[in-house]
């Protein structure tokens, strides 16, 4: 009934080969490791660092290149993922589908399987800007450890989808993020409490640090990891299990004892999951 979770506070800079950056998830990977994880989170985006990687002309790439690196990409993590016995969700990357990009969360298995979670609800910037498509289908992970989600940064700031989650079992909710600035950071962060005291589940998050200054629309980032769980008692009062140190380099880990969140629903101070009033509004059984 418990598992230990870290989140990486993903260092974004300029790269000159695929090797660096191998060489830079693999870091944390190890760390991770070194901590005793089995659960480890990427934030979202963080594979556009390969954007850096100078082309033939000298310039950054465009956002239409990264589908090219998929194969390297997943072959990285399915290697990681098997050598460490650790579940990494592995941010999100860029996947192209009949001519249409979608931001893709993926969970890869000690076993070598990949789970893939598009995302859902698309911001502005990433439709008129880089022309990426929503997901149009969710699900939730089976594991020996518990049952989890992933839903990627704007993902988690609609509570619907995140009670549909809370529905098929899921308890708890894999945030990878991405914000370049103060405003976008605070909207993930305060609607994730939000989620963790409605659902009473674990919220964990990601988010990128540092700047790439050749890619377009990633030069800044603001981020902080934390792991969140409702405000009742036996947790912290301000549900905050760990949290990073604003745009630092580093990961965050936590035990999560999900024998806790099935206590809270059933005799905490507040029983939110359980008193909801469908007879007033339509929700997810």
């Amino acid at each position: 009934m418990k598992m230990r979770v870290s989140s990486v506070q993903y260092h974004l800079h300029t790269i000159a080969s695929f090797d660096e950056f191998r060489a830079q998830v693999e870091h944390y990977v190890k760390t991770a490791q070194e901590f005793g994880t089995e659960f480890l989170l990427f934030p979202e985006f963080f594979t556009t660092q390969l954007l850096s990687i100078p082309n033939a002309a000298g310039t950054a790439n465009g956002i239409e290149t990264l589908p090219g690196y998929t194969g390297a990409y997943r072959e990285l993590f399915v290697r990681l993922a098997r050598e460490t016995g650790m579940y990494i969700v592995a941010g999100t990357h860029v996947l192209e589908r009949d001519g249409f990009l979608y931001n893709t969360a993926h969970l890869f298995s000690p076993d070598g399987s990949i789970g893939e979670q598009p995302k859902l609800h698309i911001t502005p910037t990433e439709v008129t800007e880089w022309n990426v498509r929503g997901g149009d289908s969710f699900q939730v992970f089976q594991t020996p450890k518990g049952t989890i989600a992933v839903l990627t940064c704007y993902d988690i700031e609609f509570p619907e989808i995140v009670r549909m989650a809370k529905a098929r079992g899921a308890d708890v909710i894999f945030c990878p993020s991405c914000t370049d600035d103060r405003h976008g950071f605070h909207r993930v962060r305060y609607t994730s409490h939000a989620r963790a005291v409605e659902n009473q589940v674990y919220v964990v998050t990601a988010g990128t640090v540092g700047s790439l200054p050749t890619v377009d629309f990633m030069r800044l980032n603001y981020g902080q990891s934390a792991i969140l769980s409702p405000n009742d008692i036996p947790f912290p009062p301000a549900g905050v299990l760990a949290e990073g140190v604003v745009n630092d380099d580093m990961i965050v880990t936590a035990d999560l004892d999900l024998s806790l969140l099935y206590e809270v629903r059933e005799r905490g101070s507040v029983t939110t999951w359980r008193d909801r009033r469908t007879d007033l509004y339509t929700d997810w059984e």
